[in-house]
């Protein structure tokens, strides 16, 4: 098996990372390994065990605990089930599947199954709400309601400002180990306010990990015919990545129960932004779960 990782030093070094993360988050938090038909997949467990279950799934290209933590505010309410996406940095399975068909689809369920959960409520930051729509499309009678952050799979930003923005630091970075480079994406991806640990970590991801290039597919109309589940989409104005307008026009036409709320942030929400983001999933939760 091909590892994603370019040495295992870098592999040791981000899994560091990840513990640090864990440790940041407080205590109740339980893991356990589960089978999949792609393999083992590492899960991430805290809130009480006969709550509501609530799968929250990672961003790409980074840790899961790094975006698990936007959502802390709702792990004394909810049973927490958070895996680390299958080929991307944690300690699942390294295989890197297809984000194109069916094979996410999949793999959640298998979590389901696993757990004995006929349906549950879904939160996916970017590549993670790529996921949830690729569950929607396959086999939407899994998702009870769904939250979309900044999502993967409804429409993209400007390819050249992508590269400008993103692309060109990025190359830098990876040449020179340059800390201005690095500084200048992450000012990019957050308007200048990712926190140093987060910083950090996909420095290190920049430099250690074969990145994935394959993003879920964007989602066609007639995919979404069978997903009548209450959705709540929560985007950014300045999101380099999927900008807010873009992302709420094609929503709107294909998602069809979908309230959609935009914000002054770019793809990693600041602090404020995040609180004000965790209460609209708070109320949302309330009423459609």
């Amino acid at each position: 098996m091909s590892s994603i990782y370019r040495s295992e030093e870098g592999k040791s070094s981000i899994l560091e990372e990840y513990e640090a993360y864990v440790e940041q988050l407080g205590e109740g938090f339980t893991r356990e390994y589960v089978e999949t038909r792609f393999g083992q997949t590492h899960v991430l467990l805290t809130g009480p065990e006969d709550g509501k279950p609530l799968f929250i799934l990672q961003g790409g290209n980074c840790v899961n605990p790094m975006t698990l933590s936007w959502f802390s505010s709702l792990f004394k309410d909810y049973r927490i089930i958070a895996p680390d996406t299958i080929g991307h940095p944690g300690y699942s399975e390294e295989t890197r599947i297809s984000a194109r068909f069916d094979s996410l689809a999949l793999w959640i369920s298998d979590l389901l199954d696993h757990y004995k959960i006929e349906k549950s409520a879904f939160i996916g930051p970017s590549f993670g709400g790529g996921i949830i729509l690729r569950l929607a499309t396959y086999i939407p009678d899994r998702i009870a309601c769904s939250v979309l952050v900044a999502p993967a799979g409804l429409a993209v930003g400007s390819k050249i400002k992508m590269a400008q923005d993103i692309v060109l630091p990025l190359v830098t970075y990876k040449m020179t180990s340059s800390p201005t480079s690095l500084q200048k994406i992450a000012d990019i991806m957050s308007c200048s306010c990712m926190k140093e640990i987060d910083k950090n970590i996909i420095g290190k991801i920049f430099k250690y990990v074969s990145l994935e290039q394959d993003m879920p597919k964007l989602t066609e109309q007639d995919e979404l015919v069978n997903y009548t589940s209450p959705t709540l989409l929560l985007v950014g104005e300045k999101d380099v990545f999927f900008p807010a307008d873009k992302v709420i026009e094609r929503a709107q036409k294909i998602i069809p129960n979908v309230k959609a709320i935009k914000y002054d942030t770019g793809h990693f929400p600041s602090q404020d932004v995040l609180k004000q983001m965790n209460q609209e999933i708070q109320q949302f939760l309330q009423k459609n779960y």
